[in-house]
């Protein structure tokens, strides 16, 4: 298996550097015209660019709940090892982004290796409308949206899982509608981190989505589902108003995956994210039916973060995560509280509000104290903290 995923990044390297050699001096030269018309012609410049950009987590962890094996004091964890590429040209644009930290197996039923996390071609038609096909974050969860490199403290939180992940399918989306031109976004960002004035929305159809830990992605026989077993829908509202506020609504069905017998699985996600000086707060709500087409297994969540700068490089962080689930009748309840610090080495600039957190980013030591208050008879789908743990994680993105 490490082999394959071995062949896999090697391949994708070279391709990926024989593009930016070919394509190193930006303008692709205009033809001829075919026919002499005893005019001159002035050809149509295509301009193009593209960027070769990735990053890496290292993690520690120690404590109770880190469950380490008998003889280790401390675990290690490489949460992400992404490399990726992007290509605009005019109004088509592509993306591919790969992470290392998984195999090349396609364990999530959406038709491409783990390994693959995103692969997908765009046309931008304006800002109001983006057509995108192909493996795609899938637009309900507003934490889950946001990316990877860009979090609080070091996890998602046992939430995350609740999201349909990524999937193949065909996305219609939309920013910076209603107030003028207000944003500067380029149509494949799916967080929030580039703010705008007025609306914003994504509507996608897909495949199915087994990489979410809410659906199945094996059978009753333990056979991956097909890509094509069944079809997801979903959407999302947002408004924005600069930084000061971000809101948005999501919605989504889709089959739990049980042969196509089992109820449908149906999250609404609600988010809010607002930005005060050298404060930042967020609210986040799921309410889902269902989970794994399992009639009666629900539950709903609430997390709550907080940042604030201390200094120009240090950050404090709190995020609180709660949920109750209901199965077969009876409701148990889980809670996980990170509290941390994020120090920022070499930022790129001084800046506190949510689109210049992009640049500070690129360097940065997170620590985290995880606190966990968790009945017995929770199981939850995601990564939850039965007991407290530390966690330590460096970051380096270019």
């Amino acid at each position: 298996m490490r082999q394959t995923t071995i062949k896999l990044g090697i391949a994708t390297a070279a391709a990926l550097l024989m593009s930016n050699t070919l394509m190193a001096g930006g303008d692709i030269a205009p033809m001829e015209p075919m026919v002499d018309t005893g005019a001159p012609v002035k050809a149509k410049e295509w301009k193009s660019k593209h960027k070769f950009f990735g990053f890496s987590q290292i993690g520690v962890k120690m404590g109770t709940g880190a469950k380490l094996g008998d003889d280790a004091d401390l675990g290690f964890e490489f949460d992400r090892i992404r490399l990726g590429w992007k290509y605009f040209s005019g109004p088509l644009a592509a993306k591919v982004f790969l992470d290392f930290a998984k195999d090349g197996t396609d364990k999530g039923s959406v038709g491409v290796p783990d390994l693959i996390k995103d692969a997908f071609i765009a046309y931008k038609f304006d800002d109001a409308m983006v057509l995108k096909a192909g493996v795609i974050k899938t637009p309900v969860g507003m934490g889950f949206t946001i990316p990877g490199w860009n979090l609080d403290v070091i996890k998602r939180g046992f939430d995350k899982k609740l999201a349909f992940e990524r999937a193949a399918g065909l996305m219609i989306s939309g920013r910076d509608i209603g107030f003028g031109n207000n944003g500067k976004v380029n149509g494949l960002e799916m967080g929030h981190e580039r703010p705008w004035k007025g609306f914003g929305y994504d509507i996608m159809v897909s495949g199915a989505t087994g990489r979410s830990g809410a659906v199945n992605s094996n059978d009753e026989n333990g056979k991956v589902y097909s890509p094509n077993q069944t079809n997801s829908y979903m959407g999302r509202l947002m408004f924005d108003w600069g930084q000061a506020l971000h809101t948005e609504i999501g919605y989504g069905v889709g089959k739990g995956q049980t042969d196509g017998s089992g109820d449908d699985y149906k999250v609404l996600n609600v988010g809010i994210d607002s930005h005060f000086d050298r404060a930042n707060v967020k609210a986040e709500y799921y309410d889902v039916q269902n989970i794994r087409g399992t009639t009666g297994w629900d539950m709903n969540t609430l997390a709550l973060t907080g940042t604030y700068y201390l200094t120009d490089t240090l950050e404090f962080a709190v995020k609180d995560i709660s949920g109750t689930e209901t199965r077969k009748g009876v409701d148990s309840d889980a809670r996980n509280t990170y509290i941390g610090l994020n120090y920022y080495i070499n930022p790129k600039n001084n800046k506190m509000d949510r689109k210049a957190r992009r640049g500070r980013n690129r360097h940065r030591v997170q620590v985290n104290y995880v606190y966990a208050d968790v009945d017995a008879g929770f199981k939850g789908v995601g990564a939850l903290y039965k007991d407290d743990t530390v966690l330590l994680q460096y970051q380096f993105k270019f």
